[in-house]
């Protein structure tokens, strides 16, 4: 398996992990009576649940693009070294942000982001 599928793969268990976290962080914050509910009304998540759950969602966006970009570069016959640099930028970058997001340090976390984004622009103009 190459790199790339390698840190895809690895994509979706750090997502998977990011949704477990949120998951017990709301339990621990509104309790599970209201999570296992139909969740209308619940009051909205604050400090670190609140991080985690937005940290989550936007790993969910990121994730499809990672996905799509990866996938197409697998499948054309393109991935290559710049792909392969490219996911593991997105990879670690997006693991510094969770953490970064978590302990809710800003502009750390928005660098950690760009540099995200950057793995992404690597590998689609691989594509182009």
């Amino acid at each position: 398996m190459s790199m790339d599928l390698k840190l895809l793969v690895w994509s979706a268990a750090l997502t998977f992990l990011q949704v477990v976290i949120a998951a017990g962080l709301a339990n621990m914050q509104i309790g599970l009576p209201a999570l296992a509910g139909n969740r209308e009304g619940l009051p909205a998540l604050t400090g670190m649940a609140g991080r985690a759950k937005r940290a989550h969602a936007n790993m969910l966006e990121s994730l499809v693009l990672f996905a799509v970009l990866v996938l197409v570069a697998h499948v054309a016959g393109r991935a290559n070294a710049t792909t392969a640099l490219g996911a593991q930028l997105f990879f670690w970058a997006r693991i510094a942000y969770a953490g970064l997001y978590l302990a809710g340090i800003p502009w750390v976390r928005t660098g950690a982001w760009a540099v995200s984004i950057l793995g992404l622009v690597l590998i689609f103009l691989q594509l182009l």
